[in-house]
């Protein structure tokens, strides 16, 4: 592809699994056009206010959120943020003046997509997860490509805009060069030991930190260590569990020499940490929230277990399946090496430039 400057606007936010997507793809259009010119979108009080500047990009607001499904009386003002959100698009739209405008999803993307589709600029959404929310579902009536991780997503969007790229991941995560020994002394860990990764996004999980509290004698017992990535909601709850082979985090900042380290991994299914799973071919137990828009987390848990590509618990069924599941999958190392084998014919190399390419196309039209 032409290595031609352009004019992005990419908006995602509320979440990290947009936050990063949008940040992979903006970094990888600078790698290969230096003098491109990217802008973000995203909604006031959120977490990529903060985020996207400290990357190294700018980033515009809009007074948005996103429906409210347990709280009516606070959806009364979304048709007043709607529209204030859409007219400030078009300001936006008009003082950038983008070649295209790419939503990864969060509350920002529908109001910017909507109000370039109605200038007439090209258009792009990436759909992280097996189950496309509202938003995007009306979003992909009206856009010009869609990017998508998952087969039949046809069932969903119109089949001729649908390319399929895999969801773009950090780089650094998927690093190659990583030295396990120097990886287990990060963290003080023995290398001749079984760990375990547990993952609960930025916030936390507090079914899978309970689950994991109440079984840290069998973990002791079965000499099996533990990385634990509480969630920020729950560090102060659980630092106290912290020991020799047990270290517990807020947040993990080096994600690479985590997975190095990893037997298995035991996680959410957001779309973005199944996408970390797959690029570095990680044996998991998917324990998928049941509070989400449209179940969509146990839709994508479920794309990856017909790969047999991984191990799925319901939150419900924890008490009684969680250690029989787990002492069956971490002792039995021809199973982690056939999930891994199933992991690598699933993956989808290079989606960051994938992406990149569909946009230098768009930019031309």
């Amino acid at each position: 592809m032409s290595n031609k400057s352009i004019r992005l606007l990419l908006s995602g936010g509320g979440t990290g699994g947009h936050i990063y997507p949008a940040v992979s793809i903006a970094n990888q259009l600078k790698s290969i056009s230096p003098e491109s010119d990217i802008l973000f979108v995203g909604s006031y009080g959120k977490m990529e206010m903060k985020k996207i500047p400290l990357e190294g990009y700018e980033i515009k607001g809009l007074w948005i959120s996103g429906l409210q499904r347990k709280d009516f009386y606070k959806n009364l003002l979304l048709p007043i943020k709607l529209m204030v959100s859409v007219f400030r698009s078009f300001f936006i739209l008009r003082s950038f003046g983008p070649d295209v405008v790419v939503g990864t999803g969060g509350y920002a993307s529908g109001p910017i997509l909507f109000a370039a589709y109605l200038l007439g600029i090209p258009t792009l959404i990436q759909e992280q997860n097996s189950y496309p929310g509202i938003t995007n579902k009306f979003l992909g009536k009206i856009v010009s490509s869609i990017c998508v991780a998952y087969r039949n997503l046809d069932l969903f969007f119109p089949k001729e805009k649908i390319i399929i790229t895999g969801n773009p991941i950090r780089s650094e995560i998927i690093n190659t060069n990583v030295d396990k020994s120097k990886a287990f002394d990060y963290f003080g860990l023995d290398k001749n030991l079984k760990t375990v990764l547990i993952l609960g996004g930025s916030l936390g999980a507090r079914a899978i930190n309970e689950i994991i509290r109440d079984n840290l004698n069998w973990f002791s017992k079965e000499n099996i260590q533990l990385i634990w990535q509480t969630g920020k909601s729950y560090f102060e709850n659980y630092k106290e569990y912290e020991g020799k082979s047990v270290k517990v985090y807020k947040f993990l900042s080096r994600m690479d020499l985590a997975y190095s380290c990893s037997d298995i991994v035991i996680s959410r299914a957001g779309a973005i940490t199944l996408s970390e799973l797959i690029g570095v071919k990680k044996a998991s137990i998917i324990i998928p929230s049941p509070n989400v828009a449209e179940d969509h987390q146990t839709k994508n848990a479920e794309a990856l277990c017909r790969d047999k590509a991984a191990v799925m618990i319901k939150e419900k069924d924890l008490q009684k399946s969680f250690i029989t599941e787990l002492d069956d999958l971490i002792s039995d190392s021809e199973k982690i090496e056939q999930i891994e084998n199933n992991l690598s014919n699933i993956a989808i190399p290079n989606s960051a430039k994938r992406i990149v390419d569909e946009i230098l196309k768009l930019s031309k039209k």
